[in-house]
């Protein structure tokens, strides 16, 4: 009830409508509301066919409202009338939105009934949190991933980039950290995804009990561009709705690239001038608009702890998205198409990895292991050509042999099966093990098990 108070009390008493004076494309321009709305607005076009077609206002151009649909303009004409419809969109989320699928609108697509609507009203487009009131990053977050919590540790509040190109492993490790990663609650955006693929990422990867304390956010990639940046602005808005609760939520969205794109059309069909690769410059304001809105809340509040996939074009990791938000989060995990090649999964390169929280939220002991491995591990790749070649012989360096020596283990050791959890105190006790056998030295049983 509350709720709907609010929003009878938003309503304007005045009924702005305008007229379509252009079509072009997917732009629409209307006229006669420029008086009355903002960038943002959302207008309601009477259609010719019978059905109203939902715009939002981008930008306005001698004195006309441009605008952008949220369907198709089927049964669209010059003259037809538009009415002003909301100033902006906000949604009311309650916890019994855990385990539902909704589109951008927050609207039901599970076939499951309506949701009910709680007393907050929280607009997709919000401000992130003052810098001075944020309280500072939580202890260690349990991901599940062994690769990930030994050698890219993530800390409560933070934000991390998984940054891979196509058919890398990417929704994999998803998957897993959305069943595996120790937080209350997880909102997933699936922004620009493809439709196949929806439902086998509910039921196969995340499953009944990993649904049942998510909300899954999905925007396909036949849905136009709006969709697809409104449901990554809904992703965030959840995630702030349990925040606020005093709730550890793990965001994860998927992908940021694609939200990226959804910005690019958005920018280009409102008349921006293209810049890197055809990015406008409104796709680097928004993103750390919509990145900052990740991270702890205010003292005594929840935190969000944001996992952010970047699509990589042709393996480029300095492309301009990737750079952009590289700069913006707390930390990267790169995917390595030779690592996934050969056979290992997750592919996750350790050695281009960062995590920004480390060396600061590991103890002396744990520092000390990770950097000897990360030693090890790089000792070998730099003679990695050499040794396949056998063009290395044997005794010649003893940094070198001992990489050699530990190389298989470790190689065990990042693997990881998608159906097995590894909890954060294990992993460093299994690298403790493998790193305690000296060259020569033969496993015990516990070690062994370990590898296996």
């Amino acid at each position: 009830m509350e709720a709907l108070l609010e929003e009878i009390e938003r309503l304007s008493p005045l009924d702005a409508f305008g007229r379509v004076a252009a079509i072009q494309g997917l732009r629409v321009e209307v006229a006669g509301l420029a008086d009355f709305a903002h960038v943002g607005s959302l207008i309601r076009i009477e259609g010719r066919l019978g059905a109203d077609i939902l715009c939002e206002i981008v930008g306005f151009e001698r004195s006309r409202a441009i605008c952008l649909p949220f369907g198709a303009l089927d049964g669209l004409g010059l003259g037809c009338r538009a009415s002003l419809a909301a100033d902006d969109v906000a949604v009311h989320p309650t916890k019994e939105w855990l385990g539902r699928v909704v589109n951008a609108f927050g609207e039901p697509i599970d076939g499951k009934g309506p949701l009910p609507l709680g007393p907050g009203r929280y607009r997709l487009r919000a401000s992130p949190p003052a810098a001075h009131m944020r309280a500072r990053v939580g202890g260690k977050l349990d991901l599940g991933v062994r690769a990930l919590n030994t050698f890219a540790t993530c800390c409560q509040g933070q934000r991390m980039g998984i940054f891979a190109g196509s058919g890398v492993g990417k929704s994999v490790l998803m998957s897993m950290l959305c069943r595996y990663t120790a937080s209350d609650v997880a909102i997933i955006g699936l922004i620009g995804e493809r439709g196949r693929e929806v439902q086998e990422f509910i039921e196969d990867d995340l499953g009944p009990e990993g649904l049942a304390r998510s909300i899954v956010v999905v925007a396909t990639s036949d849905e136009p561009a709006l969709m697809r940046r409104q449901a990554a602005f809904l992703t965030l808005s959840l995630s702030e709705y349990f925040r606020d609760q005093g709730a550890s939520v793990l965001c994860m969205m998927d992908s940021v690239t694609r939200f990226a794109m959804a910005q690019r059309e958005i920018g280009l069909a409102g008349g921006e001038p293209p810049t890197t690769k055809g990015y406008p410059p409104t796709v680097f304001g928004e993103l750390p608009k919509l990145l900052e809105r990740a991270g702890p809340g205010a003292v005594g509040a929840g935190s969000i702890t944001g996992l952010f996939t970047v699509l990589v074009e042709g393996g480029d990791f300095d492309e301009p998205i990737a750079d952009a938000v590289r700069g913006i989060l707390d930390g990267h995990i790169i995917l390595d198409r030779a690592i996934a090649e050969r056979g290992r999964y997750p592919a996750v390169n350790v050695l281009r990895s960062l995590s920004r929280t480390l060396p600061d939220c590991n103890t002396e002991p744990e520092n000390e292991l990770v950097t000897r491995a990360r030693r090890l591990l790089a000792t070998y790749e730099d003679m990695a050509e050499l040794i396949r070649l056998g063009a290395y012989q044997a005794g010649a360096d003893a940094d070198i042999d001992e990489a050699i020596h530990y190389q298989p283990q470790l190689e065990a050791f990042l693997s990881q099966g998608i159906d097995e959890c590894a909890p954060l105190a294990e992993g460093y006790q299994a690298l403790a093990e493998i790193l305690a056998v000296g060259p020569g030295a033969q496993l015990n049983e516990t070690q062994e098990m370990t590898l296996r």
